[in-house]
């Protein structure tokens, strides 16, 4: 039982982690390596000066929502392992952990839904940037997907994990 409470709780750590990286780094799409955009800001590097510019990125609708539930995402992550280690020092022998295992299910279904949001309206997201078939997906999209099932199946062991003595 230890073990399975010890992977359980390295599985919801490690999963905020790469949640966080996905919803605050800056490489939800890349053009040629020179420009990249996430989503706050819009960035390109300037070969004379070797350095970075971003500006924010244009605000739409879309992007509004992704930006939303990706941070919820994380607020339902950090909430439910918090509600974790209460329930976890106060419930009583033989009790379930509904509550942690809801939330980071729900905090799942927000991330799923974002990046739903991201893949098919990418267009509309990134309208003022540049072609966007030179362009491709950057590692913290494929995190955020990765973060999908890490998620649900977290939430689902929470629900079905009973506290034993």
């Amino acid at each position: 039982m230890a073990s399975l409470l010890a992977f359980v709780t390295l599985l919801h750590l490690i999963t905020l982690a790469v949640l966080f990286i996905a919803t605050m780094e800056k490489s939800w799409w890349v053009w040629d390596g020179t420009e990249h955009s996430d989503l706050w800001y819009n960035c390109r590097f300037d070969n004379e000066t070797e350095a970075w510019f971003c500006a924010s990125s244009e605000e739409t609708d879309w992007l509004q929502a992704v930006q939303v539930l990706m941070v919820l995402s994380v607020v339902f992550s950090a909430s439910s392992f918090l509600i974790f280690l209460g329930q976890l020092f106060t419930m009583s022998k033989g009790g379930l952990f509904y509550l942690t295992g809801v939330c980071q299910a729900f905090a799942g279904l927000n991330a799923f839904t974002a990046v739903l949001i991201y893949t098919l309206h990418n267009e509309e997201i990134l309208q003022d940037s540049r072609e966007l078939s030179s362009g491709h997906f950057g590692y913290c999209f494929y995190l955020a997907w990765v973060c999908v099932p890490l998620l649900l199946c977290s939430g689902i062991m929470y629900i079905y994990l009973r506290k034993r003595e």
